[in-house]
């Protein structure tokens, strides 16, 4: 089963590190995002990619194309112009990189790879969130309802912290960064059938979170798969920092590898 990642978004809101690279390379440690993002998907199986580029799209074209000697212990003969591989790091993957546009929305971008995906059913993320999904349950549960989409949903964990105020205004119990508000919000990981293409009618102008997403739902089409474990996406310089300090103190909750 194919992997749509949607990796070319202009991520204003990270501007510090995106005005050098796209969002899905920016580094949680020493990897680009997407890198954490491909090693979820892989070690549950899932080894056939297609991203979606569009904002700086070479960068990761390059990654890719350079990924296997970067992973590599190499010897560079530079008289004979030949290169030795004594220990390679490859990943089992099948990467696909397709150009959708700089300015393409999301549900133009999908809508641009229709040939890519065929006619089987695929799973699609975003570039820039992480999660610890058990996917092959996410799969089991859009097989067994049926429907053209199944979209994860989360609960993100609040801004800020609370606290619960007892009698003469003594804090009884303080919670940092509790989950939200109790509503549910969509943390991506889709599985989709090719109908999805149906809903997908428009330019490049199309975003698939607005119109399609509630064509769906008025249809009866779209069903979710409730995800309360760890998810985070990274918005923010903040978000990137958080996501780092549980990579480097080897406790992030995405790591199943």
């Amino acid at each position: 089963m194919k992997v749509l990642i949607l990796a070319g978004g202009l991520g204003t809101r990270l501007s510090e590190e995106t005005d050098k690279l796209p969002k899905p390379m920016v580094e949680v440690g020493d990897r680009p995002i997407l890198w954490h993002i491909m090693k979820i998907y892989s070690e549950q199986g899932f080894n056939e990619f297609v991203i979606l580029l569009g904002y700086k799209g070479a960068i990761v074209k390059d990654y890719f194309l350079r990924y296997q000697h970067h992973e590599s212990d190499i010897t560079v003969d530079i008289q004979n112009k030949t290169i030795f591989e004594h220990k390679s790091m490859a990943e089992p993957w099948k990467v696909t990189l397709v150009n959708t546009g700089v300015h393409t929305m999301t549900g133009g971008r999908i809508r641009r790879v229709r040939d890519f995906v065929g006619s089987e059913p695929f799973m699609l993320t975003y570039g820039d969130g992480v999660c610890d999904i058990d996917l092959k349950a996410l799969l089991e549960t859009h097989r067994r309802h049926g429907r053209v989409a199944t979209m994860t949903t989360v609960q993100p964990d609040g801004r800020f912290g609370s606290v619960e105020i007892g009698p003469d205004n003594r804090i009884e119990r303080f919670l940092e960064k509790p989950k939200g508000d109790g509503s549910w919000i969509n943390g991506g990981f889709f599985v989709c059938q090719p109908e999805i293409f149906d809903y997908l009618d428009g330019g490049d102008d199309l975003v698939f979170e607005q119109e399609p997403l509630r064509s769906l739902a008025r249809d009866g089409q779209l069903y979710t798969y409730p995800h309360p474990g760890f998810w985070k996406c990274m918005d923010t310089v903040r978000d990137r920092s958080d996501l780092t300090t549980l990579w480097q103190s080897g406790t992030a909750p995405w790591k199943i590898w």
